[in-house]
């Protein structure tokens, strides 16, 4: 397979993937184009290694850990999640929970929302996931577990707010 016929295959999947994480649609098409102008001149290697949507997905979450650590990007976009709010032909229940796990996935760190984005949206598994982001097993079911907790607390406090 070239770099070329990769980034038509996976190139989508890895905009949306990146927007899951950063929740900025600039941000993610950036975070997206610093991962395939990394991995091009590795592509002989990544193909070598049988694994590319590994290391590419690697890729992806370290610039964006490596983002959040550095100081000066510590910029806030005016309109956040604006492609995934719900257009005027979405309404309804759907759309409002939607729109309500949206907010709450978006307040999870980052590593807590690759978690959960890899999980639940890419449908990885434990071990796919501990070999993307280069951790264990165990610290991905951790990170998965208080991610899932903050979100109930989130939820339970939302509730407790409109009674």
């Amino acid at each position: 397979m070239t770099f070329e016929e990769y980034v038509l295959a996976r190139g989508p999947a890895l905009l949306r993937l990146a927007r899951l994480l950063v929740d900025d649609v600039h941000r993610a098409d950036d975070l997206v184009q610093d991962t395939l102008v990394r991995a091009y001149p590795r592509w002989s290697r990544i193909l070598r290694a049988d694994q590319p949507d590994l290391y590419v997905r690697r890729i992806l979450i370290n610039l964006n850990v490596s983002w959040w650590r550095r100081r000066a990007s510590r910029e806030i976009p005016v309109d956040l999640g604006a492609d995934l709010r719900p257009d005027s032909a979405d309404h309804g229940p759907q759309a409002a929970e939607r729109l309500a796990l949206w907010e709450r996935v978006r307040a999870l760190p980052p590593r807590q929302r690759a978690v959960i984005a890899l999980r639940y949206y890419e449908d990885l598994d434990d071990d796919r996931i501990s070999e993307i982001l280069g951790c264990s097993r165990v610290t991905v079911r951790t990170h998965a577990m208080r991610a899932l907790a903050a979100m109930r607390i989130q939820m339970h406090d939302l509730e407790e707010a409109h009674r």
